[in-house]
């Protein structure tokens, strides 16, 4: 029997995806997700917070670019994936991410609208089809067949 490795997160962005194009123009984006908990303590309330690294790849890095901003919420369904890399100084380092499969935007109608980054104009693309009100994003889908 195989293993299984699966990851299911709902949190805010922690900052605006940060998209790049590797060789092959193969995309890839990534940024910090916080999620948190609350809990009891001496009858006060506490907040725990955690950070984890958000990894997305081609069309779903580029639908990632396109829809997700700093402290927008969203489900994200993945697999963790550990790899390791040497620093500038040459040690090895490790590090734990979170390779999305797909996620869905979560929140107010206005959070499903394509960002606008030349400013601070509310105004949204429009390309002939109104954005959908549950917005689901798979890793294999392709740009064109989601609108």
């Amino acid at each position: 029997m195989s293993g299984v490795n699966k990851v299911i997160l709902v949190g805010h962005l922690g900052k605006d995806p940060e998209i790049r194009y590797l060789e092959g123009n193969v995309s890839v984006s990534s940024f910090p997700l916080a999620t948190s908990e609350f809990y009891n303590k001496d009858g006060k309330k506490v907040e725990q917070t955690e950070w984890h690294n958000i990894v997305m790849w081609r069309g779903l890095a580029d639908v990632s670019a396109k829809y997700l901003s700093k402290g927008k919420l969203v489900y994200i369904e993945g697999k963790l994936r550990t790899r390791s890399y040497e620093d500038r100084e040459g040690i090895r380092r490790y590090t734990t991410e979170i390779v999305a499969e797909n996620f869905t935007l979560l929140g107010r109608k206005s959070d499903f609208e394509p960002q606008n980054t030349a400013g601070t104009d509310k105004t949204t693309e429009k390309s002939g089809t109104q954005t959908p009100k549950d917005v689901d994003f798979k890793e294999n889908d392709d740009d064109e067949d989601l609108f």
